[in-house]
């Protein structure tokens, strides 16, 4: 997606309160610790990151987050793959299950020069790819206990997949991948570690039948920001594909994946209405600024719609959340007399994220702060959209 020239001129170097909202904040020094924390992380265990750019879907962040030793992204969609394809980056790996329809667009990608490889979890789809006649890496996708996409490490059609690809003129086997979301439902350290070896397990062991089967099996891969945190093992693992761990969001900090402080994505928002006789003030960030997603709710700690901060991101309103969205409206009820003495119709706020995947979405750009610094420093672009 294009960035208006003007409108960057209008932004770079302004300072937050002068800044039309919603608009999305991104600290710079806080991405780039949790990056460098991961990096040493995945490279302590003896493995590599492939980090996933689904969230903040920017060149710029894709370049603090890359890893020297892989060179690689994840990426989870075609809009993905060409922008990112477009702009130098040459592995490129599509972490879903691409349909038959869609790969017509993938081989217009690898002619363009990108290294696209993709996700498939079935036998009709693995042989379509290999009819096709374009030149395909692909993954088999393992099931590691979430049960969205992929197929069980003893699944028959495990091995039935990879003799279809290595029988195909054009296709090639890239490995074996997987992706624990389910340890988004974990509430303590020790379950996220548990479903990390999990999934682990899940994806060695298929890529031990591959083997012995006679099939070269190059790559094992697994994914998600918390497993891949606090991950005790990497035996058999080749990389970890991990994402939201570089905005960070209030999810990953209930999780422990990460400090409240590391949290570096934000919604800049605007008090539009107050009224001390309810107890509430409205904010111009609703549904569509902040995403509808509730996942702090059934944790531990619940932020509502996101939680308040002032323009240096710090706590100084207490915990105070959104409590109800509409479309462009963001609700703060119960609010405390003395946040009405803080707080005006006019007043720049910013808020954290539940899910910044989610909330990041809606956004066409980034503006970069620096820590406390309350100056946008950068205007970095960002791409949406699926084709």
């Amino acid at each position: 997606m294009r960035i208006n020239v003007t409108d960057v001129a209008r932004q770079l170097g302004h300072a937050l309160g002068d800044i039309q909202t919603p608009a999305a904040l991104l600290d710079r020094e806080k991405l780039t610790r949790n990056c460098a924390r991961m990096r040493e992380h995945v490279h302590a265990l003896g493995s590599r990151l492939r980090p996933h750019m689904k969230t903040l879907k920017s060149v710029d962040a894709a370049k603090i987050a890359l890893d020297p030793l892989h060179g690689g992204i994840a990426v989870s969609t075609l809009n993905e793959a060409r922008y990112f394809g477009e702009r130098g980056f040459s592995d490129v790996c599509c972490a879903i299950c691409l349909p038959p329809e869609k790969f017509d667009a993938a081989v217009r990608l690898t002619e363009s020069g990108a290294r696209l490889n993709f996700f498939v979890d079935d036998p009709k789809v693995a042989l379509a790819a290999a009819d096709h006649g374009g030149t395909f890496e692909i993954w088999i996708e393992i099931d590691s206990g979430e049960h969205r996409t992929g197929i069980k490490p003893d699944d028959p059609a495990l091995l039935e997949i990879a003799s279809t690809i290595q029988a195909g003129h054009h296709t090639t086997l890239m490995g074996v991948a997987t992706h624990a979301g389910h340890s988004y439902a974990c509430r303590t350290i020790a379950d996220i570690r548990a479903v990390a070896e999990q999934e682990r397990v899940a994806v060695v062991d298929a890529a031990s039948r591959l083997r012995n089967a006679g099939f070269s099996v190059p790559n094992v891969s697994v994914g998600s920001t918390p497993t891949a945190i606090h991950a005790v093992s990497a035996a058999g693992i080749t990389e970890f594909r991990a994402g939201v761990y570089m905005a960070g969001d209030l999810v990953q900090s209930t999780l422990g994946s990460l400090k409240f402080d590391d949290i570096a994505f934000s919604v800049l928002a605007t008090v539009i209405s107050t009224r001390r006789d309810r107890r509430q003030i409205v904010l111009d960030a609703g549904g569509l600024a902040l995403s509808k997603d509730r996942g702090t709710k059934e944790m531990t700690h619940d932020y509502g719609y996101g939680l308040i901060t002032n323009l240096s991101a710090k706590c100084v309103f207490g915990e105070l959340t959104i409590s109800e969205v509409h479309q462009e409206h963001g609700e703060v009820h119960n609010v405390p007399q003395s946040v009405f003495d803080q707080l005006h119709v006019g007043s720049k706020v910013r808020i954290l994220p539940n899910h910044v995947c989610m909330t990041a979405a809606m956004y066409d750009r980034l503006l970069v702060v620096d820590d406390d610094a309350q100056i946008v420093q950068a205007v970095w672009s960002r791409t949406n959209g699926w084709t």
